[in-house]
């Protein structure tokens, strides 16, 4: 009998660890699955499925995010002189867009209107709305003295590093104390208005870090090609302040003309062309010795760009409605089109076969083949559309509407392949 009862037992310990095995293989199962769905689940691909460009009024703010890899830019039919331009989206949500820059690394920047005090940063895939980040900074935290308190800015244009890590905002008059007389459009060299400053956002810290001594009304931001200055163009001092990235401080002065504006820098990062707006005029300047020449008269010029290979120089003069193509073996102008009622500012495709400029006056937006300086699109806008960008990340075109509005374009698709609407219809001249 014990050694009866001795086998039955041994059957039932076998049978024991075999539940007990077929629950632990079960359990690794539950476990897997469950883990696989968080993941279909995590933040990156949700953000990466957020929207598809579909009408919004407004973009709530998540928590701070910070710099990621650029993304693959998608595929595109063809060249973009021969894509069609496709309204996908538009939002608003307590925004004044005045400029508009993509960091071509997943970031997109909009400095709203001065009196708002702030910049807002949008994930340039999803659109969505990182953080608005105020201008308000101590400025005895950056080691500059005289103005106790917190002091705010007015920010203007930007331009981000090539590794998108970073991107300098100019201020076009500081409030606070201690700053002299407020910054106003009129101004001249002796009006008395008082310096200002530019400042460094960092895409990692998703705020300021740097905040460095500039002039009276800055206004544009350029960065040579290889890295190591930033120009900043002087709207009241009539000149452009040359600031060193690695001492984050200025290091020269050079005298421009009324209003200086636009700046370009050529792969020399020696020689540098500046839009002198009231000035009628643009300026061939060398970097090096400070000296200037006058390579074209036209009136109220405001916006450059060059093309990626720097053999051209394309030139908005908003009081001509016109822009320009300029030969830079030469500096001679060998094409221009009438792009709309006052053209403000530009941006070119990554491709450089196509130009991309709102005009101001007319609520709309002109697409110019660079070839042959032929306007192949205009589409509507908002009214008064005056920052554009193009993001090479997602062949979008993001155009900034001052009345507070941010309109996106897909230019990705020939024109046979967009989908048309109202607002995306190709019209000629």
């Amino acid at each position: 009998m014990a050694g009866a009862r001795w086998k039955q037992d041994d059957i039932y310990v076998r049978r024991r660890r075999l539940v007990l095995a077929l629950v632990v293989l079960l359990l690794v199962v539950a476990v897997g699955s469950t883990v696989a769905v968080w993941r279909s689940f995590s933040p990156s691909k949700a953000a990466d499925a957020a929207t598809d460009g579909t009408s919004s009024t407004s973009r709530s703010a998540p928590s701070e995010s910070s710099q990621s890899p650029a993304p693959k830019s998608p595929a595109q039919d063809g060249p973009s002189s021969g894509t069609a331009l496709q309204r996908i989206d538009r939002f608003t949500g307590g925004i004044t867009p005045k400029s508009v820059d993509a960091s071509q690394h997943g970031l997109v920047i909009a400095n709203n209107m001065m009196y708002s005090h702030t910049v807002a940063l949008y994930d340039s895939r999803s659109r969505k709305l990182l953080k608005k980040l105020p201008d308000s900074v101590d400025l005895a935290k950056f080691g500059i003295s005289g103005h106790p308190g917190i002091s705010k800015g007015s920010p203007v244009e930007a331009a981000w590093t090539k590794d998108g890590k970073y991107a300098y905002v100019s201020q076009y008059t500081m409030y606070g104390t201690g700053f002299g007389k407020e910054g106003f459009d009129d101004c001249t060299s002796d009006s008395g208005v008082g310096s200002s400053y530019l400042y460094r956002f960092n895409a990692e810290k998703m705020d300021w870090d740097q905040v460095i001594p500039v002039g009276a009304v800055p206004k544009y931001v350029a960065i040579t090609p290889d890295q190591s200055k930033v120009l900043v163009s002087n709207w009241c001092d009539f000149t452009i302040s040359v600031v060193d990235r690695a001492s984050a401080k200025q290091t020269k002065v050079i005298k421009i003309g009324q209003q200086p504006r636009g700046i370009v820098v050529m792969p020399d990062n020696r020689t540098a062309y500046v839009a002198a707006m009231y000035g009628n005029k643009v300026v061939k300047v060398d970097l090096q010795t400070g000296t200037t020449k006058v390579i074209k008269e036209v009136n109220r010029p405001r916006h450059l760009v060059l093309s990626p290979d720097s053999k051209y120089l394309y030139l908005a003069a908003s009081g001509t409605n016109s822009v320009y193509k300029i030969d830079t073996s030469n500096d001679q102008t060998v094409s221009q089109v009438v792009s709309g009622p006052e053209p403000r500012s530009m941006t070119i495709s990554q491709d450089g076969t196509a130009l991309y400029t709102v005009n101001y006056l007319g609520a709309s937006m002109s697409k110019i083949s660079t070839a042959d300086m032929k306007v192949t699109q205009r589409v509507e806008t908002d009214q008064s559309p005056i920052g554009i960008t193009y993001d090479d990340t997602t062949r979008q075109v993001w155009v900034a509407c001052y009345g507070g509005s941010m309109i996106v374009f897909d230019d990705s698709k020939k024109a046979s392949a967009a989908t048309g609407s109202a607002s995306a219809t190709a019209t000629s001249g």
